[in-house]
């Protein structure tokens, strides 16, 4: 027979599998504002891939821009999502590392020629750089939402980690199929 107190920390679950005692931990804190550091993040990202698009040289790299720009816009989604399952506010804070990610990626554009092979490795180098700081991120806060028994959450976050892999590999591909080559000779 289950105790009264299991009986009533099992109605005070939702879907994500959090209890009233998990929301109130340093831990859960700590991972909801994490949270929404990563969705500042995104939300200044998808904003900033525009800019890199139109600077690319390479149509390949124009087009991988592209492509990643619906994706944030998807991960931002998916972040909202999030925080409806642990019953939170989306809500942004402040991310200091995107603000220097993407102050080196106007860098890149502002020091490099229009119209080279050498800004599209630099545009490359930028966006991989911002592609490993969310997969460090996104794996850290899916291993947090594991760790707390967020279930549903921890599999929004997988797909949103997946996906940002995914396009890691495929700038790599850019560059190694033709950019880094051509960059080397201008």
């Amino acid at each position: 027979m289950e105790t009264t107190a299991k009986t009533q920390n099992r109605k005070k679950s939702n879907a994500s599998g959090m209890t009233g005692k998990m929301k109130d931990s340093d831990f859960h804190e700590f991972f909801v504002d994490e949270l929404k550091d990563i969705y500042w993040a995104e939300k200044h990202l998808v904003k900033a891939l525009p800019k890199m698009q139109k600077a690319s040289t390479s149509p390949e790299l124009a087009a991988a821009f592209e492509k990643h720009t619906g994706e944030t816009q998807t991960h931002i989604e998916t972040l909202e999502k999030v925080f409806a399952l642990l019953d939170e506010k989306p809500a942004a804070k402040k991310c200091d590392a995107m603000v220097g990610l993407l102050e080196e990626a106007n860098g890149v554009i502002e020091d490099t020629e229009d119209g080279t092979m050498v800004r599209d490795a630099g545009l490359i180098l930028a966006a991989q750089k911002v592609e490993h700081y969310e997969i460090g991120t996104y794996g850290t806060l899916r291993t947090f939402a594991e760790c707390m028994g967020h279930t549903e959450v921890m599999d929004l976050l997988q797909q949103t980690l997946d996906n940002e892999k995914a396009t890691d590999v495929a700038l790599t591909e850019v560059a190694v199929a033709s950019i880094n080559e051509a960059a080397a000779t201008e």
